[in-house]
């Protein structure tokens, strides 16, 4: 049995609000348009929707908590539990949903319905990410075809179907129960198109690309969507247009490494830097900055550049900017000489027989 609130990383008492933040998150994440050619991802996206369907309805909710499962209908195989006149008409008219039609069911086609939506994947570059710029996108999205203003027709081309006589419906009987369906004849439409629009070919719209301009917020980070409310597929029955979905992704800085809000970056110094002290200039995204390296600093320290990191929200986040001490190659005979007299001074033995590797064995005899 499937277990919808897992699904969703949800608790069973989850309300509406939860519920739609989980499965928000979860359809980004696996949104085949973000994973394409993953079938481990595609699967778990068709999971993360059944579960969504099921425990967003309060009816299909309670039953699937009472029973641990829900037909094809939304309703529970055990027909025995209907309370009431009410409830058995209910599951009557569910369960025979396939047969007859949902009752009203062509009323709701020839309602006003808001457009499908489009999703599209957008690379962008680390500094636009960090400073937010505006940018020029295409779509390729549905219009609504001119020739025939959306009917699919041609001029002329429509009649009244003469099945339903325009309503979209007939009326079945099953002894004292009658129920509407919808029309097989037109689909629930009402009219039938009799010469299809040279255009569209009947469709209606045609697909067409277009050029927008996109802003892309500061801070931006990969991951993020970016939702452009209209700019999906057009509506039905003069519905809305659907919106539109930008899954962002930022590509990756030479020199620069982000997390949330926060900027790393590797400086190297040289040997006499780290063993003297310095002060060095550090490139940051917000321009250089001078930072103090103290004597003695050792390959690894990691210095904090405060409120030098990523805007987001009017909040800054920081730098850390960790040293990396660089040994020098290929000596001239001067330097080698300067560090062997360095050595010496502060006692150290080059030569092999008081290598370290003879310093560790003495200590185990």
């Amino acid at each position: 049995m499937k277990d919808y609130y897992e699904i969703l990383g949800v608790s069973k008492d989850a309300d509406d609000e939860e519920l739609k933040k989980a499965y928000r998150r979860l359809a980004i994440k696996y949104h085949p348009d973000r994973n394409q050619n993953d079938k481990e991802a595609e699967e778990k996206f068709k999971q993360i929707n059944e579960a969504y369907s099921v425990l967003s309805d309060p009816k299909k909710r309670a039953q699937y908590d009472q029973f641990g499962t829900v037909d094809e209908n939304g309703f529970s195989s055990d027909f025995g539990y209907a309370s009431s006149f009410e409830d058995i008409f209910s599951n009557i008219s569910s369960m025979f949903g396939d047969l007859f039609g949902d009752y009203g069911f062509a009323d709701r086609r020839n309602r006003p319905q808001k457009g499908e939506d489009i999703s599209i994947n957008l690379t962008i570059d680390f500094k636009e990410a960090i400073f937010g710029s505006q940018k020029k996108i295409e779509i390729k999205r549905k219009k609504v075809c001119k020739r025939c203003g959306g009917t699919g027709a041609e001029k002329g081309g429509v009649e009244v179907c003469s099945y339903c006589r325009g309503t979209g419906e007939v009326v079945y009987s099953q002894g004292i129960l009658s129920v509407r369906r919808t029309c097989p004849k037109c689909s629930g439409l009402g009219k039938i198109i009799t010469k299809k629009c040279k255009e569209c070919g009947g469709a209606g719209y045609v697909y067409e690309v277009e050029k927008i301009k996109v802003n892309i917020a500061q801070g931006i980070d990969s991951g993020n969507v970016i939702r452009v409310s209209g700019y999906g597929n057009p509506g039905l029955n003069g519905g809305p247009s659907g919106d539109l979905y930008i899954y962002v992704n930022v590509k990756e800085h030479e020199f620069f490494k982000r997390k949330d809000r926060d900027i790393y970056v590797k400086i190297p110094i040289s040997v006499a830097q780290a063993a003297l002290g310095t002060t060095i200039k550090v490139p940051t995204i917000w321009g250089e900055h001078e930072l103090y390296i103290p004597p003695g600093t050792q390959s690894g320290t990691r210095f904090t550049i405060k409120h030098k990191g990523v805007e987001l929200s009017g909040v800054r986040g920081n730098q850390y900017v960790e040293v990396d001490v660089k040994i020098p190659q290929n000596l001239t005979k001067k330097q080698k000489e300067l560090l062997e007299e360095f050595a010496k001074e502060s006692g150290e033995e080059l030569n092999y027989k008081n290598s370290i590797l003879d310093k560790f064995k003495n200590i185990f005899k």
